[in-house]
């Protein structure tokens, strides 16, 4: 259940980085993306509620082809940076992907907070269902409300709960990680260390 649990937050990872890329205005193909991540968060409690729930599983794994088939690329430069992020940690320690996704995303969409507000705002609204009183929190709730969703489905949320203590690790990964042109903010190699060191 491990691995399925992991490999739905996959899913809903490449959404979110296929949602957070530009265009940031309302287009069709982030409005059906908007339909799967729904569908993912649903489904995966379906199914850790109960395990033996085929039509959940048929759910998710019809979620997992949309999220990958391309259909919600179109239109889209994607953004990509938290599993370029992660590839780059899992080189230098092998941690298993999905959950090693789940630990970089609240962080980084953290720092995404000022140059992708209205469309982690939107997200929040339209995926997770909360709003604040303007538009910055709104958009911070929503990064609430995801890292409470990892909480509640047994992924991490700090590096040791994978065994990683070493700072120099996440140097080295932050280092040697590929910097995606697609997304909102572009970091530095420094940025995406703060990035990682805030999950430790």
């Amino acid at each position: 259940m491990g691995q399925v649990i992991s490999g739905a937050f996959d899913t809903l990872s490449h959404c979110m980085e296929t949602y957070m890329g530009k265009p940031q205005t309302d287009n069709l193909s982030d409005e059906i993306n908007e339909a799967v991540m729904r569908n993912v968060i649903k489904n995966l409690r379906t199914l850790i509620a109960d395990p033996d729930n085929d039509f959940a599983r048929g759910e998710l794994m019809w979620d997992s082809a949309l999220a990958e088939n391309s259909l919600l690329k179109l239109g889209k430069q994607t953004d990509f940076q938290c599993h370029m992020l992660e590839h780059a940690v899992g080189a230098y320690t092998d941690c298993n992907h999905g959950r090693a996704l789940a630990v970089i995303h609240p962080s980084l969409y953290r720092h995404l907070l000022n140059e992708g507000k209205e469309k982690l705002a939107r997200m929040a609204e339209r995926v997770w269902n909360v709003k604040g009183d303007i538009v910055e929190q709104t958009a911070a709730l929503g990064i609430d409300a995801l890292e409470a969703f990892i909480k509640e489905i047994g992924l991490p949320t700090r590096w040791s709960e994978l065994g990683i203590t070493d700072e120099s690790v996440l140097r080295a990964a932050a280092d040697t990680c590929l910097l995606m042109p697609g997304c909102c903010k572009q970091f530095t190699r420094d940025e995406l260390f703060e990035v990682l060191k805030e999950c430790m």
